[in-house]
């Protein structure tokens, strides 16, 4: 087995150094840097030459900046002559565009793909894709890992045993449902309408809520339209006062936080794979997955 280098972008060095310590690995240190006309300089600060390297480096905004971060990371162990080079990437940015609204749009998430396929990267470890079709746009191995139990597992300890797993959209279904097998909790579904980017309008809720302890769930919570369409038509529908809201990546972006402050939220528990926002007027719990990543890189560089 290759000796494993473990690397870290900007993007989330907390979660990075997580990840090291349960793999009992230093975090390798690395030059991350602007030269004066805002350029990104990188430079590896140890050997890496015939090292199984993994660079961990969530797409968050922004975006494009610590995309290119990490393709010249990739770039420079590759020059180094790192035998491999894996890009753990907990949040893929721009999966969420997997295809066209209308004849006018480009697919983000295929062009985001082939920048990332294009360069020095063997392999990638993503988590909690928006959609799995995405992998089929890498033209590489694509390890996908999740966080839903982990998630779950938390809830155990929180929800009241009269709760119901709901989904805020059709889109969630499947999700919505894993939960609900871990949880031993029945499904409920809102109907959606997207009204644009960050405006969205609930139809109406299938299943039994009333009276009830709704658990919201999702892959992602971004400017918090969605969800908050969800608790609204679940307010409406007579549920229950203990409202939990549960996603892998909290973005919290735009009017997330305004959105969300005046709704009678329990809780919303979510992951470290984007850097948790700290001293928001949200009850939020933070659930790390470094032990999933970690063991996502302790079982590939194994074999």
């Amino acid at each position: 087995m290759k000796k494993v280098t473990l690397l870290s972008g900007s993007g989330n060095r907390p979660l990075a150094a997580a990840i090291a310590r349960e793999l009992q690995l230093p975090l390798a240190g690395c030059v991350l840097e602007r030269f004066p006309d805002g350029e990104i300089r990188v430079e590896l600060g140890e050997e890496v030459r015939d090292r199984d390297v993994y660079v961990v480096q969530p797409t968050r905004a922004p975006v494009g900046e610590l995309l290119l971060e990490l393709m010249l990371l990739a770039d420079a162990c590759r020059r180094s002559g790192a035998a491999r080079v894996t890009a753990v990437i907990p949040y893929v940015g721009y999966a969420r565009q997997d295809r066209r609204e209308s004849a006018f749009e480009p697919v983000g998430a295929k062009v985001m793909a082939d920048i990332v396929s294009s360069g020095s990267v063997d392999r990638l470890v993503a988590m909690d894709l928006h959609s799995r079709g995405v992998e089929g746009c890498f033209r590489m191995p694509v390890e996908h890992v999740s966080a839903v139990a982990l998630l779950a597992n938390r809830l155990k300890a929180l929800v009241p045993r009269n709760g119901v797993v709901v989904s805020p959209d059709l889109g969630a279904v499947k999700l919505a449902e894993r939960y609900a097998r871990l949880l031993d909790l029945p499904v409920a579904v809102v109907h959606k309408v997207r009204l644009g980017g960050a405006d969205v309008q609930a139809r109406g809720v299938m299943g039994e809520v009333k009276g009830r302890s709704p658990i919201v769930v999702d892959d992602m919570i971004s400017t918090a339209g969605t969800v908050v369409a969800a608790i609204e038509a679940l307010l409406n529908a007579g549920c229950g006062k203990d409202i939990s809201v549960a996603s892998t990546h909290a973005l919290l972006v735009g009017p997330a936080v305004e959105r969300l402050k005046p709704l009678p939220l329990t809780r919303l528990v979510t992951t470290d794979s984007v850097p948790p926002p700290s001293g928001l007027p949200l009850p939020i719990e933070v659930v790390s997955v470094a032990p999933v990543l970690a063991d996502a890189v302790r079982r590939l560089a194994g074999g």
